[in-house]
């Protein structure tokens, strides 16, 4: 099927995918949905796009396309959203359904179940590892279970690095029916404004949620006097962080940036950015500071990590729950005498494109 597909995408098929259909919970601003948005930004120039949002709200908004056409659900969670996309796929009759995330194949295989035959092919991404760090033993396997189920209502996996996508076919037995896609880089903003910073510190970009595991950092310090901690993003876990803190004596130390519309300069002014979180998909955010020279410490919360840190001069991957070898890698990255590596190329330039002809490759083969 993939040589099928492969020959398609090279030929321009007579009935392409004039229609895509995506969704998302809200834009509170994670990294599926900044991602999302750029990609159907940019299908929006040449193709229909419809994104059918549970709440339109959130500090995404101002990066939601003008050309990309709105349904606001006015509803709050997965399972509403879930709910509410088969009536809606079903009323808006699409050409593909594009599913943004590993967090909503649930809706894509409940809008499979609802419309049978009548579903049009949908095409989803794995966002996240196989792997979960926050899962135990019988967790994983009924996750696994799940993941087994996929090759059933999905047409087609893209995952976003070689690594990723050889484990997500194994595990969702869909080998031969996975490609592999970067995600698009986002764009710096001109003239945007950094708040006041202090002199050195580590940088974590990305909402304040349990997977995350910010706590790492918070809680790694007191071993490192004189720096700070900044983190980009908003969640939940605000408030335990600030507890956490202040019962080590650093509160001082830490600073809460709230959703950052344009990270890059951050980035940029970053001695160290840190990603310590319990698992991932292929983070964007690991490629961005890379992109402006700002070297990285991560966890190896999955198998994308070490593609992406692929050489000891861009910084350290470390295991999940190694406090010391944390506490290690990022005292190695702060110390003024450790070069910052050069800027890195970032990926991902044509992938709206190629997205596009896989999805016409799709259609054709359906009609």
């Amino acid at each position: 099927m993939a040589k099928a597909l492969a020959q398609a995408a090279a030929d321009p098929p007579a009935m392409p995918a004039q229609h895509i259909l995506s969704f998302a919970r809200d834009l509170s601003g994670g990294g599926v949905e900044r991602a999302l948005l750029r990609l159907t930004g940019a299908w929006a120039r040449t193709r229909r796009v419809t994104l059918v949002l549970g709440r339109a709200d959130g500090p995404l908004r101002a990066e939601l396309s003008p050309e990309v056409e709105l349904i606001d659900l006015r509803v709050s969670g997965i399972v509403p959203l879930a709910r509410a996309l088969p009536g809606v796929v079903r009323r808006m009759r699409p050409d593909l359904l594009f599913c943004p995330g590993s967090d909503y194949t649930s809706s894509a295989a409940w809008t499979r179940l609802r419309l049978g035959r009548a579903a049009p092919p949908i095409v989803a991404k794995q966002s996240n590892a196989v792997r979960r760090g926050d899962h135990g033993a019988l967790a994983d396997r009924a996750h696994r279970a799940w993941l087994a189920l996929h090759g059933r209502f999905l047409d087609h996996l893209v995952a976003m690095t070689p690594a990723l996508a050889e484990e997500a076919g194994r595990a969702t037995r869909m080998a031969g029916r996975v490609s592999v896609i970067p995600n698009p880089p986002s764009a710096s903003k001109a003239g945007t404004a950094l708040p006041p910073l202090p002199d050195r510190f580590v940088l974590g970009v990305g909402r304040l949620v349990p997977q995350k595991r910010w706590d790492r950092l918070v809680a790694a310090l007191p071993a490192l006097p004189g720096i700070a901690l900044v983190l980009a993003g908003d969640g939940p876990d605000r408030e335990p962080l600030v507890g956490q803190a202040a019962r080590l004596g650093v509160a001082d130390r830490l600073h809460l940036l709230g959703h950052v519309p344009d990270p890059l300069p951050l980035m940029a002014r970053a001695a160290v950015l840190a990603l310590v979180s319990d698992f991932e998909g292929a983070p964007g955010v690991l490629a961005e500071a890379l992109s402006v020279g700002t070297p990285v410490v991560a966890t190896l919360s999955s198998p994308a990590i070490p593609e992406l840190v692929h050489g000891p001069a861009l910084g350290h991957v470390i295991a999940r729950d190694d406090a010391a070898g944390l506490e290690a890698a990022l005292r190695h990255r702060l110390d003024p005498s450790t070069q910052r590596p050069p800027p890195q190329p970032r990926p991902g330039a044509d992938s709206a494109d190629r997205y596009l002809s896989l999805f016409d490759a799709l259609t054709a083969r359906r009609r």
